[in-house]
């Protein structure tokens, strides 16, 4: 019987990962420029602060990189204290777990500001007795760091806790450290054949996962 969950934030709970995806080019529009059509593939593998370099020597952008990452972050802050949504079906699966007295954590890249302006946004604070942070843990989710943190604070048998990611890379490493893994479907995780071979069980839908209970009631 599962008594233990930790959850991923953006693409697991939230349907976020579009922001994620797009905040270059939003943000360079709201400055009154014209984005090349592959800017978000260009900009995938840098970090704020290189983006904002570019946006500099490629776009002429007259603001400093600090003005810069502050503009993407007031947008980003503003995206989660306002905008941002629950997937489908998540506020309900999340009042079953704890109908059923599961321990809920929070384990996430997302810097813990911007969770918190989420999870009330949303309704869905009280559902979690802590938050993890991939900057509070100083680890990245390439390593079990967090998720060894959460499962600690959860203090429940390793084998009753179930991990939900969204990003294949995040599910390996949960899996390869010996977690039950549930892989949450994102349009914005391009590994969809390789999460759904990894993971223990897949949920395509919080509105139609009675798969995940006949699956958790077995642990």
């Amino acid at each position: 019987m599962i008594q233990g969950a930790i959850f991923d934030m953006d693409g697991t709970l939230l349907d976020s990962m579009g922001m994620w995806a797009n905040i270059g080019t939003e943000y360079l529009r709201s400055l009154g420029y014209v984005p090349e059509e592959n800017l978000n593939q260009i900009f995938k593998d840098m970090s704020l602060a290189q983006a904002a370099g570019y946006y500099r020597t490629h776009y002429g952008v007259t603001l400093s990189v600090d003005e810069i990452i502050n503009g993407v972050n007031n947008a980003l802050a503003q995206f989660y204290h306002e905008r941002v949504q629950l997937k489908p079906g998540v506020m309900e699966f999340l009042r079953r777990l704890e109908g059923q007295g599961v321990k809920m954590c929070l384990a996430t890249a997302t810097d813990r500001p911007l969770v918190e302006a989420a999870l009330k946004h949303c309704g869905i604070a009280d559902c979690f007795s802590e938050i993890y942070t991939c900057h509070s843990v100083g680890h990245g989710k390439d390593e079990p760091v967090i998720y060894r943190a959460a499962a600690e604070h959860l203090g429940v048998p390793k084998c009753s806790i179930v991990v939900f990611e969204d990003a294949l890379y995040a599910v390996r490493t949960a899996k390869r450290d010996n977690y039950v893994t549930a892989a949450v479907y994102d349009q914005y995780e391009e590994g969809q054949a390789g999460i759904q071979a990894l993971a223990d069980i897949y949920i395509k839908d919080y509105t139609q996962a009675e798969h995940f209970w006949e699956f958790a009631a077995g642990l």
